[in-house]
């Protein structure tokens, strides 16, 4: 049994500015809601990430990740939608092959939250991997399911915490190698006040792909 091992670390910093007038207090929360990613809140976040020296012939992998997340509550529960669509822009990674350029394989992942604020906020539930790549090469050709997990804390302007997920083939092309996929993230914000707001946002994602040949 040979295990390839793909790490990927990416640092990614992102700006971004908002400009509506609303109240002072409201501001503050819808500031510290846009920057969690289980908050009770109807959002579309997008993350580019580049990757340089993949393959055997040293290519460059860009992705930009297509984020919804849609709310609902059930009782003292929230229930946090959140898919990740990926639009795959990558270079000859193996001599001869050429580039590609698609969608990759969409995430899904159903966090049950609790609804009532706390110090500490936390969320799991069931995460998916669905084979919607429109290129062989940029997905997996696999069915896949497991566990996504989330917790984070709020402190003052400041927002940490972390986000993982680990997802198995179960179904799918039978030629294509198992998949036994593990994707962490570790965030930091720090939001800024102003009569406007904004945040900045600086994600290291650590990123490891096993795949049984």
């Amino acid at each position: 049994m040979i295990r390839k091992i793909i790490v990927v670390l990416t640092l990614l910093f992102i700006v971004s500015w908002t400009a509506i007038p609303i109240m002072a207090d409201d501001k503050a929360d819808l500031a510290k809601k846009s920057q969690n990613p289980i908050a009770n809140m109807i959002s579309l976040p997008f993350q580019n990430n580049t990757t340089f020296g993949v393959g055997p012939a040293e290519g460059t992998v860009n992705t930009l990740n297509i984020q919804p997340v849609y709310p609902f509550s059930v009782g003292k529960v929230n229930i946090i939608n959140r898919f990740i669509l990926p639009v795959v822009w990558q270079g000859e990674l193996v001599p001869g092959q050429g580039s590609q350029f698609g969608l990759g394989d969409l995430s899904y992942t159903a966090f049950l939250s609790p609804s009532k604020p706390a110090k500490w906020t936390w969320g799991a539930g069931p995460s998916f991997l669905i084979p919607t790549a429109t290129d062989e090469r940029l997905g997996t050709g696999k069915w896949s399911a497991g566990i996504g997990g989330v917790v984070l804390t709020i402190q003052g302007k400041w927002v940490i915490g972390a986000l993982a997920q680990n997802v198995w083939s179960f179904a799918g092309d039978a030629d294509r190698d198992d998949v036994d996929f593990l994707l962490a993230q570790y965030f930091i914000n720090y939001c800024f006040p102003s009569k406007q707001f904004g945040h900045i946002s600086l994600f290291l994602k650590r990123q490891y792909n096993l795949i049984a040949a």
